[in-house]
């Protein structure tokens, strides 16, 4: 088993984080995404402090597809700077970990 990696995204409402984990588990990379909120995000934005109802999306992939998984959540996000930040798994479950490896590659369409 390879690198393994939880990677975190928020979204301003419920159709785009559905949107993103739909995407990134269709192409493939991940193999798991998780919505959930409301939450509150409270920032600093543009010189002003913004509080605003938010939505987190929670990915599970592999090394290999972290990279490309944060571009297309980039490539598809509606924010100028989109929250994605990825932490590496330290431990899991072997199995768990193993249907993650085989569920966040590649694969042909129709496979």
């Amino acid at each position: 088993m390879g690198d393994h990696y939880q990677v975190t995204v928020t979204a301003p409402n419920q159709d785009e984080a559905l949107r993103l984990s739909r995407m990134a588990v269709e192409r493939r990379l991940a193999a798991c995404g998780q919505v959930s909120g409301p939450i509150t995000s409270t920032f600093w934005w543009q010189g002003g402090m913004e509080s605003v109802p938010e939505w987190s999306c929670t990915f599970k992939t592999t090394g290999e597809r972290v990279g490309p998984l944060m571009d297309a959540v980039r490539a598809e996000h509606s924010y100028d700077v989109p929250e994605i930040i990825a932490f590496r798994i330290e431990s899991g479950d072997p199995d768990y970990l193993a249907w993650l490896d085989s569920e966040a590659r590649s694969r042909a369409p129709g496979s």
